[in-house]
């Protein structure tokens, strides 16, 4: 206060009685979205997508589901009957085995992690999707992981890693492998079964409970 009333006093003196103070505007900082706002948009940008043929089929679009914020994103392949009807990913049989394990393994329950698949429409007869489907897919899945950012995606099965990598593998020969996801390299990608091949194979379960003990470490939990 002391400088100001010395300047006014020195302006005074060289003539200077009056001044003009130009108003300031306020200036307002835009709210950031939180990831779950981020997701709602996305997903409200293709609740309606006609890119590729399986929107004749389906019943509705099937977004991804749980916890934004988790370390952890599980990929599926597709959306199966009982995803298309509910309009949530692994909610049939092979949704009941993951979520067991994963309570029983990481200590944690569905909500806690967030479940995705490549492909958010359901392929007739669940058979497994075309490139060209997932390829129409990829860009909203992209963004998806972009928004949730985790540490480690856990893809569920070989259609899971073509997604993710770009790359066909036999799942058997790469369970438990680690690499990095190719959009973001720190982020890390873990291999391992899809669920509906361990109901089918139900020898593969200790190996699957190898590869999330493996997750937890990477998600540090």
């Amino acid at each position: 206060m002391k400088d100001i009333i010395s300047t006014l006093k020195v302006l005074e003196v060289i003539g200077i009685r009056e001044i003009y103070l130009e108003k300031r505007e306020e200036v307002s900082l835009a709210k950031t979205n939180t990831k779950e706002e981020s997701l709602k948009k996305l997903f409200d940008s293709y609740r309606d997508c006609t890119k590729c043929a399986l929107h004749k089929s389906r019943t509705q679009v099937v977004f991804g589901d749980g916890n934004p914020n988790s370390p952890i994103v599980f990929v599926g392949e597709a959306p199966g009957e009982e995803e298309d009807k509910q309009g949530k990913p692994f909610v049939g049989r092979a949704g009941q085995y993951l979520n067991r394990k994963i309570e029983e393994v990481l200590g944690l329950k569905r909500e806690d992690v967030y479940i995705t698949n490549v492909c958010k429409c359901r392929p007739p007869e669940n058979r497994k999707p075309l490139p060209q489907e997932m390829g129409s897919c990829f860009p909203y899945l992209r963004r998806e992981l972009e928004i949730v950012k985790p540490k480690v995606i856990c893809c569920l099965g070989s259609t899971a890693v073509e997604g993710i990598l770009g790359k066909k593998v036999s799942v058997t020969k790469v369970r438990g492998k680690i690499t990095t996801y190719p959009y973001d390299t720190k982020i890390k990608v873990l291999i391992t079964y899809h669920p509906a091949f361990i109901l089918r194979n139900p020898k593969a379960d200790p190996q699957f409970v190898e590869d999330l003990k493996k997750l937890k470490s990477l998600a540090g939990l």
